[in-house]
């Protein structure tokens, strides 16, 4: 099965939204591969291992996409994660492989999002704003 970019990155953001917004794991099934191989430091692996770690974490969580861009079978989001159960959100890099219209690999860079005072560049991490100093 051949996919475009831009299915591509119509699939992830579906994905994204169906796992982590809608919680939505039986219709998840159908859109990450039962042979995912997860790269990910912090989340077990394959299918189950994403899908437990989600199941884990508290109904507050929330995935804002920013941006979006793909390449044949890869996608790269740039994304924050928040309402995790930690004090700061995550602004975080995916890089998602296609595979059978599937999403079949990833890896991420993540890193904890910074306050006005944590920046040294005075520029928020994610958006136009920053998150509350606390």
């Amino acid at each position: 099965m051949t996919t475009t970019p831009e299915q591509n990155k119509a699939l992830v953001l579906k994905a994204f939204d169906t796992l982590f917004g809608k919680r939505d794991y039986v219709a998840a099934e159908e859109l990450w591969s039962d042979r995912y191989v997860q790269h990910s430091r912090h989340i077990p692996p394959g299918r189950a291992g994403l899908f437990d770690l989600v199941r884990s974490l508290p109904d507050t969580l929330r995935y804002e996409n920013q941006f979006v861009t793909a390449e044949d079978d890869y996608v790269i989001l740039y994304g924050r994660y928040s309402g995790t159960g930690s004090p700061k959100a995550a602004v975080v890099a995916d890089v998602v492989r296609i595979e059978n219209g599937k999403l079949a690999e990833h890896w991420d860079v993540w890193e904890d999002e910074a306050t006005h005072a944590e920046s040294a560049s005075g520029l928020p991490m994610f958006g136009d704003h920053f998150p509350p100093d606390h």
